[in-house]
């Protein structure tokens, strides 16, 4: 039987996951079929020369890198929204727009709490870009798109 902290790492290490699969899917051309089964097969408790990966949550994803896909263009948009004018998603870096089409994704499709999201993400953005601004960043710019796609939940 698998703990509620557990289940939470589990969900944790899926959206990181998430992020590098939307990442490599931009990069690389390849279909989300590809790439869900290769991050399936070859990285979700996989170990490698830099350590052990964890083992993520396949189902929720899932979820995540279809509805970012299946929703892009909302997203996008809800993201150039939260931008500065100057700055549209297309110029940001690739891995900041992976994170928030990935968070972007769990505020229009899927049922998780947008605080929660926004925690997650930027928990995400951290482990990217460990000594960067990146994370305040991307807290302002989740918060934003969170309050628009879900103003009930504030």
């Amino acid at each position: 039987m698998t703990s509620t902290a557990e289940k939470r790492q589990m969900k944790s290490a899926a959206r990181l996951y998430a992020v590098q699969a939307l990442f490599q899917m931009e990069s690389s051309g390849q279909t989300v079929q590809a790439i869900t089964r290769e991050f399936e097969s070859h990285r979700f408790g996989e170990t490698y020369d830099e350590g052990e990966f964890v083992e993520g949550d396949v189902d929720h994803f899932r979820a995540v890198v279809a509805s970012a896909v299946n929703w892009q263009a909302k997203i996008d948009q809800l993201t150039d929204r939260a931008l500065v004018a100057k700055w549209p998603i297309d110029r940001i870096d690739p891995v900041l727009r992976a994170l928030f089409r990935a968070a972007g994704a769990e505020f229009v499709d899927i049922d998780t709490p947008p605080k929660v999201a926004i925690n997650e993400y930027v928990d995400v953005a951290k482990a990217f870009f460990p000594e960067g601004k990146e994370s305040k960043f991307v807290n302002a710019v989740l918060d934003h798109m969170a309050r628009e796609a879900k103003p009930a939940a504030f």
